[in-house]
This record gives C-alpha cells, sequence and structure tokens, in this order.
C-alpha cells in the first residue's frame, strides 16, 4: 500500500491553485500520513498556546488528484483505518475561540477564557489525563474536502466542500461522500482528532498525529451540493453554516434530496425525517457550524 506524506509545507486552504502531492486511482487504497490541528507545536502543558500558534490552524496533508475525477462526478473516500502516530493527544483553550466565549464573531467585553493545555496518554484504548479526564479512543478526521471551484477557503472553514465539519460519524468504516468541482477533485484531509463530543465545545478536540487509510471511488456524472456520509446502517448529510438553523435545514433538506435519488416521494421524505430522522452538532465552534442530519438505512431504503 502507497503511503502518501506532506512534502515540504502544510497547506492551510483547501484550493484549486495548491499543487498536488501524489495522485490517486478509483478504486486505490493509500495511507495518508497527518499532523495534528497545531502542527504538532504544542507538546507540554506548561506551553502557552498564544505564544506559539500563529494565524494558522488545521494543516491539510493535500492535495490529492484523483485520476479520472471530473466537475459534476462524486468522490468517495471510505476510511478504512485511523492510527496514531505518537502515543498522546492535545487539547486546549485557545483565546477568543470556542463555545462559551466571545471570538471575533460573536463580540464581548469580557476578558478571554484561560489559556490552558491538557496532554492526554493513549493506552490501551484510552486517553487519559487525570482519573477524572479519562476518554475512550473514537477516531475521526475532523477535516476532510475537495477544492472549491473558484475561492481559496480557510481549513477551519467548514462549507459544501466539506473542510473543517469536526463531524464524529467521519470515522472508520464509514464512507464520506464529496463533490468534485475541478480536475482531480484535489482531495484534502487533516485535524484527526482522538475522540470529540458533540459540537466541540472549546473549540479543541482531542488531537492526534495519525496515518489514515482511504480507499478512493468516484461516481460518474452523479453531482451533489453538499457532503455526504454513509455508515453500514445509516444515510447521513451535513450542512454548515451560520446561524445554525440553516445548518440544520441545509443538512435536512439534503437528507430529503438523497432520498428522492432513492425514489422517494419528496413530501413523504419530508414526513419520514419528522417523525424518525435525528440531528446532531458537529462543531459550534468554527466559522460556520456543521450540522448532521441522519436516517437508518432501515427506513430509508427500498428493503426497509
Amino acid at each position: 500500500m502507497r503511503e502518501i506524506r506532506q512534502p515540504g509545507v502544510y497547506p492551510y486552504v483547501f484550493s484549486r491553485y495548491v499543487e498536488p502531492i501524489a495522485t490517486v486511482r478509483p478504486g486505490e487504497t493509500v495511507a495518508i500520513y497527518t499532523v495534528d490541528a497545531f502542527e504538532d507545536q504544542i507538546t507540554s502543558e506548561s506551553e502557552t498556546p498564544s505564544d506559539i500558534l500563529g494565524p494558522y490552524l488545521n494543516p491539510q496533508t493535500g492535495p490529492i488528484f484523483i485520476e479520472g475525477a471530473e466537475p459534476g462526478d462524486t468522490l468517495l473516500a471510505r476510511i478504512e483505518h485511523i492510527e496514531p502516530t505518537r502515543n498522546w493527544a492535545v487539547s486546549a483553550f485557545i483565546p477568543y475561540f470556542g463555545g462559551l466565549t466571545a471570538t471575533k464573531f460573536t463580540r464581548l467585553l469580557h476578558e478571554p477564557l484561560p489559556e490552558r493545555v491538557w496532554i492526554y496518554q493513549i493506552e490501551d484504548g484510552w486517553l487519559r489525563h487525570s482519573d477524572r479526564l479519562r476518554f475512550p479512543w473514537r477516531p475521526f478526521l475532523g477535516t476532510i474536502g475537495t477544492a472549491p471551484e473558484i475561492e481559496a477557503i480557510s481549513a477551519l472553514a467548514p462549507s459544501d466542500h466539506g473542510g473543517n465539519m469536526d463531524v464524529p460519524d467521519v470515522k472508520p468504516g464509514n464512507t464520506v461522500l464529496l463533490p468534485v468541482r475541478v480536475p482531480g477533485a484535489l482531495f484534502f484531509t487533516g485535524d484527526v482528532h482522538a475522540g470529540q463530543g458533540q459540537g466541540e465545545l472549546c473549540g479543541v478536540a482531542l488531537e492526534i498525529s495519525a496515518k489514515v487509510t482511504i480507499t478512493f471511488d468516484l461516481i460518474k456524472r452523479r453531482p451533489i451540493a453538499w457532503p455526504r456520509i454513509e455508515s453500514p446502517d445509516e444515510l447521513m448529510t451535513v450542512g454548515s453554516a451560520r446561524p445554525m438553523e440553516d445548518a440544520a435545514r441545509i443538512a435536512y433538506t439534503e437528507l430529503i434530496a438523497w432520498l428522492e435519488e432513492l425514489g422517494w416521494d419528496r413530501w413523504d421524505a419530508y414526513q419520514a425525517l419528522t417523525q424518525i430522522g435525528s440531528l446532531y452538532v458537529g462543531n459550534m465552534v468554527d466559522t460556520n457550524y456543521s450540522l448532521v442530519a441522519k436516517i437508518a438505512k432501515a427506513y430509508a431504503t427500498p428493503s426497509g
């Protein structure tokens, strides 16, 4: 299996103007190496993030050129495995960043939260900082996406290309479906999390560097407007926007569109999601909020 590592500088944008670092064929499985959201710069609880970090967060590995991908196709990225490449994870409070503090988008007059770093040791399927701060290993890709058609979008921002969605269902065993808007799709990923609660409340999950094994494929001439996720048991769609209710509306509308593709009447789909659909918050801290709408395949598919 081929390994893909970032040569030189990591990109901090999703963009068609970044030179590809590798080419992958549909059906090929590759191992992609990523660094954490801080580019592995925070290594000790005695460090102060604002003294170390500059304006850039969420370095990406990529872009990866997908052979044969053309605008109007859908890229499939099946996440096979996520393995940590070190034995610890890091979380932190960052000034003016997070769900319960003033930010550049929510301006208030109070002082920033105190800066603090937590280091979690990874051992026997758990991450442990203390007896109280001890959580199971639940890895997923915080950031995954393709290049937008025209603009360059910050690696901190989720939108219809994917990006920094921070959705825990982007995990091993699931397939992420992404829109192809430029030749080769130009796939990026990074910001791997060893675990995270819904919402990523303080803005920093259990951040790790990782080896991510992904199998790529294409659905030709079938465009999608927003990212989708398929698990063995569920269909999911992701909407990213502010305010949060707009993200919810995007996610549910896109899920109705998916059900229509499967043969549903639109209004039956609307009724079904009202009665049996579910919705959760991926992140409530980024430039856009990401919400996930889902339905069990037992209800969604013709055999259900």
